[in-house]
């Protein structure tokens, strides 16, 4: 029996081998991060959000299942994968780790772009203005004590991971701060820097009431700017002075805090861990921040009042954030495609 089974085992696994089909090569994949029907554990990721765009016009028609995710998985014929994270940094991370594991796909060559909305500083631009980040800083890893119990001469509460006061040199880098490809960027900021991006009345009324802030004021437009990452939302004249520390504290002063996201920097986290497995090349990963709000408040409002989307004190311009994105996005997905014979072995690069 112990010799008849010896024999019957190998062609058993063999034909486990023979059925398994081939994974699916994928060339881009699309990470988008909620839907107007976040709540609902059936949607499948169209209710004319961040995913939809990319999901009618790209003709990402295919539905796959994707039990160990947040949602459905959407693909074209062309190559084109668009995954939904859910929003804040638990459900993003878990979602890319489990996309990254799958074993229907080859992941080994893709692009990565993660194209969302972001609070915007209005220092450096205005709404519906879209960001292509080089740096990314984790702003939930720190120390922290209450701003009403700080010393005098503190800027906040905030202070490094591994620091005893806000004024001491960061250590250990343990996932407080990511650098994307810097040739990938400027690259992709080159292609699209004079894409048009879309307007729209009610982000034209708002804008101009941010008096002191030409940036601010400005037609919507892309740029550069690097990202906060946070799963508290936050906002605030206060808030924002520390997001400007936090994210030139991290790079060294290489980096401006540019857009405020939920997602960013476990998005970065689980693709390093994928791309220590062999699973992924991080250094084919964008991210692409588009401003459907300013992280700090119209002159003449408070910080709380600021959070009244949809009054006087606030003009939330998601929709015209969800069609920058893909605006602006859907250029550099276009151009991996057309030029894939080149880009598939060789990443494109800016100096």
């Amino acid at each position: 029996m112990r010799r008849l089974l010896l024999l019957i085992l190998p062609l058993v696994c063999l034909e486990s081998r023979a059925e398994a089909p081939p994974p699916i090569p994928v060339k881009v994949v699309i990470v988008t991060t909620f839907e107007h029907d976040y709540d609902n554990p059936k949607a499948t990721g169209e209710s004319d959000g961040e995913a939809s765009r990319w999901i009618q016009r790209m003709h990402l028609d295919t539905v796959i299942p994707f039990p160990a995710g947040f949602r459905p998985l959407h693909m074209n014929k062309d190559g084109v994968l668009e995954v939904m994270t859910g929003m804040a940094t638990a459900r993003a991370a878990a979602s890319i780790m489990a996309l990254g594991l799958d074993p229907r796909f080859d992941l080994t060559r893709a692009y990565w772009i993660l194209a969302g909305t972001a609070g915007v500083d209005p220092l450096r631009a205005s709404m519906g203005s879209a960001a292509w980040a080089e740096w990314v800083v984790d702003g939930d890893l720190n120390n922290y004590i209450d701003p009403r119990e700080i010393p005098k001469d503190w800027p906040d509460g905030r202070i490094p991971w591994d620091a005893t006061t806000p004024f001491d040199p960061v250590g250990a880098n343990i996932g407080q701060v990511y650098h994307l490809d810097e040739g990938l960027v400027h690259w992709a900021y080159g292609l699209t820097h004079l894409t048009p991006v879309p307007d729209s009345d009610g982000m034209r009324k708002f804008r101009l009431l941010f008096t002191g802030f030409p940036n601010a004021q400005k037609p919507p437009f892309v740029l550069i700017g690097d990202n906060l990452c946070s799963a508290t939302y936050w906002q605030g004249k206060l808030a924002t002075d520390w997001a400007r520390r936090w994210v030139s504290l991290y790079t060294g002063g290489k980096g401006t805090f540019t857009t405020s996201s939920c997602e960013d920097s476990a998005f970065l986290q689980a693709m390093t861990f994928l791309g220590n497995a062999g699973k992924v090349d991080p250094k084919r990963v964008l991210i692409l921040r588009t401003a459907s709000d300013y992280c700090v408040p119209r002159p003449g409002v408070t910080s709380a009042d600021s959070l009244r989307y949809g009054s006087a004190s606030a003009y939330m311009a998601e929709d015209e954030a969800f069609e920058s994105a893909y605006t602006v996005g859907s250029v550099v997905v276009r151009e991996w495609l057309r030029g894939w014979d080149s880009y598939r072995d060789h990443r494109p690069s800016s100096p």
